[in-house]
């Protein structure tokens, strides 16, 4: 698909949105949409300004009842100006359909807001602290809610919202329509889809965050009582200066950083049981070319933005196929190359078409 036309939209949204003057889809407008007209839950990895808000609030307002005066969609969002951005967004695009809409934040009248919520409102896109006060007055309820949407989930995790969420959704109906919209989607934010989506549609647009063509991609297949040796062989056989080794587990990454110290290769952990001090120790050492291998989790790669990595290998494959493109997408910054390298054990080769599925780009297998 590309043109709104080409959707199955009723007249009135069709003509806020051309009065929008959107004719072209968006890519993940392209792939969004449908599923979530469908009422599927979904996943998708794009930025802001890659026509996400377009992509969310098009099928909410199609899937919404005007006869019921009660909050029916929910938007997520982490700071005040996204709130009320978003929120102005819907409204224009919801110009011919009969949808009231409220941002609702801190650092604004509340009254102004709880008066608003008694007249009816049909969308409520606000910050989760905001929305969390208006739920404890009894000011917001959130039973006939039925569309939920976290956009920026990445950055609402930065600025500690997980228990905030967690509030927030034990508040809403188990049987609802749930998607999350993040620019990074790392283990943490996969914890959060894995808890509260039904099997959702996992969608990749971040073609300029994953400079993928600049990565060459590799596999291995292995038997994972190798695996060791192999990662090894790989190290000498390309003479690796700098690396990132993803594993899955804090205890794994721990043991294969001294397995290696004690083959004598320049490695450190870094994982989430480590304090701040200790994390700034670790990565400034690796920064400043004082570290060649940084061995690490998921959770402690979250926003590396690290120079002149050459090499990233998977040395256990991430337990989701889109943390995979987050977790190479630390090499090959600045337009530079790089190559990620991906050993796949006997029993993980289904995961790994997965992942493989996911991109446009080849995936060569290494003998």
């Amino acid at each position: 698909m590309e043109y709104f036309r080409d959707l199955p939209l009723s007249p009135e949204v069709m003509k806020g949105i051309e009065e929008l003057g959107f004719s072209d889809l968006f890519p993940i407008q392209a792939q969004a949409i449908i599923p979530l007209l469908e009422g599927k839950d979904v996943i998708g990895q794009a930025k802001t300004g890659t026509g996400k808000t377009a992509a969310f609030a098009i099928p909410m307002i199609e899937r919404l009842d005007p006869r019921i005066q009660h909050v029916q969609g929910l938007v997520l969002e982490p700071t005040r100006e996204l709130a009320l951005q978003v929120a102005e967004h819907i409204s224009r695009l919801n110009k011919y359909a009969p949808f009231k809409v409220l941002p609702i934040y801190g650092g604004e009248s509340i009254q102004k807001q709880i008066r608003a919520l008694e007249r009816g409102v049909h969308i409520v896109v606000g910050t989760p602290g905001r929305m969390i006060d208006h739920l404890k007055r009894g000011t917001l309820n959130l039973a006939s809610a039925k569309i939920v949407v976290l956009d920026e989930a990445d950055r609402m995790l930065d600025m500690g919202f997980i228990e905030d969420i967690e509030y927030i959704l034990s508040k809403v109906p188990r049987k609802r329509q749930t998607s999350l919209f993040s620019a990074t989607i790392d283990q943490s934010v996969m914890n959060v889809c894995n808890r509260y989506m039904k099997k959702p549609e996992k969608i990749l647009v971040s073609k300029d965050e994953i400079a993928l063509t600049q990565i060459d991609q590799y596999y291995m297949v292995v038997n994972p009582k190798s695996k060791f040796r192999i990662l090894c062989d790989i190290l000498d056989e390309n003479h690796i200066e700098r690396a990132i080794i993803f594993c899955r587990t804090r205890i794994g990454t721990s043991r294969l950083a001294d397995n290696l110290r004690e083959r004598g290769y320049d490695a450190r952990p870094l994982h989430a049981g480590f304090t701040q001090a200790q994390r700034e120790f670790v990565l400034n050492s690796f920064r400043n070319r004082k570290l060649k291998l940084l061995i690490a989790t998921d959770v402690a790669a979250r926003g590396l933005d690290i120079q002149e990595i050459t090499h990233i290998i998977n040395y256990d494959i991430p337990l989701d196929a889109l943390v995979y493109f987050h977790r190479i997408g630390r090499t090959a910054r600045v337009g530079r190359k790089g190559t990620a390298i991906t050993l796949v054990g006997y029993g993980e080769l289904s995961e790994f078409d997965r992942i493989k599925s996911l991109t446009k780009t080849t995936i060569e297998e290494l003998e």
